[in-house]
């Protein structure tokens, strides 16, 4: 079963959003932005200079995860659906911004879903008897622990406030990154 093209331009569109959307709202950001120090979800806060651009970006990222999921037929419907579940997530961690100068629990629940289904669903991709259609298990094991270990990174730098944002980014980039990469997998598989 081919992984549909539309697949690829959303698992394409996900890193671009990200990143892009990170990079222009901290150039935007008066006074500066300490993308070493300071996390994403700040970019979209309440009172950030342009808030929209990564309010945007966010929900871009997760419709993107969302359409992804439905276009790799190929894998285990768990992994699709964490995959999905972790787009949604994302979703909800723009709508729920944070407050100026504060925290916010539905934020911080929407952001740990998020990060947690979006390192976990490659570890889903194919149950014993799946389908014929798989990428590698070298590379597919090897990712989920990667994104998992980056992700406890990222947890372990918000418990010590050390190097947070970079924590973040290294953790965020790699999840927006993978499913485009398990899109092309998938694609070269199926041509064969």
């Amino acid at each position: 079963m081919p992984v549909p093209r539309y697949a690829l331009w959303s698992s394409a569109a996900a890193p671009v959003l990200l990143i892009g959307g990170w990079t222009l709202a901290a150039a935007l950001q008066r006074g500066g932005f300490d993308a070493l120090h300071e996390t994403i979800s700040a970019l979209a806060a309440t009172d950030a200079d342009h808030r929209w651009v990564m309010t945007l970006a966010l929900l871009g990222v997760g419709v993107c995860h969302v359409v992804t999921a439905r276009g790799l037929a190929p894998l285990a419907r768990p992994a699709r659906v964490m995959l999905g579940a972790g787009g949604v997530a994302t979703v909800l961690v723009a709508a729920f911004p944070l407050p100026a100068g504060g925290r916010s629990a539905p934020h911080q629940a929407a952001a740990t879903v998020a990060f947690a289904c979006l390192a976990l669903w490659p570890a889903l991709w194919r149950p014993a008897g799946s389908g014929p259609v798989r990428p590698p298990v070298r590379v597919m094991v090897p990712a989920a622990l990667v994104l998992a270990v980056l992700v406890l990174l990222f947890a372990v730098a918000l418990g010590t406030g050390v190097l947070v944002g970079l924590a973040e980014r290294l953790a965020a980039g790699a999840q927006a990154v993978w499913p485009l990469v398990t899109v092309l997998l998938l694609r070269r598989v199926t041509r064969r």
